[in-house]
């Protein structure tokens, strides 16, 4: 029998409001007996764990990080997490920012070490905003491919673009990725300065939040439109002809 406990990946909603709303129930309830956490910032997910039923319990919980920042020596020590001061298995929850932790997100290093180590992996069902826009989006739901994010100079940004429409219009293949939400509008102001008329662009702002934006148009449409994305989190998707 394995010393070790298993990695649960833990979804966060998208926006700031009750986890209820998105995650279900057997989810949060799995959430609330285990005691130790990797987190992506511990004030982010105290506070999301206090809103998931751990009010008044935060204080007996354990948080390390694992963002951008972490060196691969101290992510190598989040293996300790899973074994007791007796040498008992001890579960071990993954939770990122927001939405579905170790995609476009820095705990893919931990759930690629467990591999390594023979440490069960277990992911739970949770908001993605990069399924979401992709199904509101009307565009190819058959084959797809996230790209990530693109470069963040405009002119190394404009040569990215231009590879993934070829690509797209080779494959008939939607192509999906994300920007830092303060250069939203720059990424909108090169996709419509690159693009070719015809392709198509799907504009999935706030995603599961009040403020929801999914808008699809060809980007000759695009061009007679006055649009600002803003500092919003925002996924972009592109299928060329």
């Amino acid at each position: 029998m394995s010393n070790k406990g298993t990695l649960y990946l833990i979804p966060s909603p998208l926006g700031e409001y009750d986890p209820a709303e998105v995650i279900p129930a057997p989810v949060l309830e799995k959430v609330r007996t285990i005691k130790r956490f990797v987190v992506e910032e511990t004030r982010t997910a105290r506070r999301y764990l206090s809103a998931a039923g751990l009010k008044g319990h935060i204080g007996e919980l354990e948080f390390r990080e694992l963002n951008e920042h972490t060196a691969p020596a101290e992510v190598e020590s989040l293996l300790e997490m899973f074994t007791g001061a007796d040498g008992s298995p001890v579960d071990v929850g993954l939770i990122s920012e927001a939405g579905l932790p170790a995609v476009a997100d820095p705990g893919a290093q931990l759930v690629a070490l467990c591999h390594v180590h023979g440490i069960k992996v277990v992911p739970f069902t949770g908001p993605s905003s990069l399924m979401m826009a992709l199904m509101g989006s009307g565009l190819n739901g058959q084959s797809f491919a996230f790209c990530g994010y693109l470069p963040a100079k405009s002119d190394e940004r404009r040569k990215s673009i231009r590879e993934i429409e070829k690509r797209s219009a080779q494959l008939n293949q939607t192509e999906i990725f994300i920007e830092t939400p303060y250069r939203n509008d720059s990424m909108m102001s090169d996709l419509l300065a690159t693009l070719q008329p015809e392709t198509r662009l799907c504009i999935a702002a706030d995603i599961t939040v009040g403020s929801e934006t999914i808008i699809t148009k060809k980007v000759r449409e695009w061009r007679k439109v006055d649009i600002t994305i803003g500092k919003r989190p925002c996924v972009f998707l592109i299928l060329a002809r």
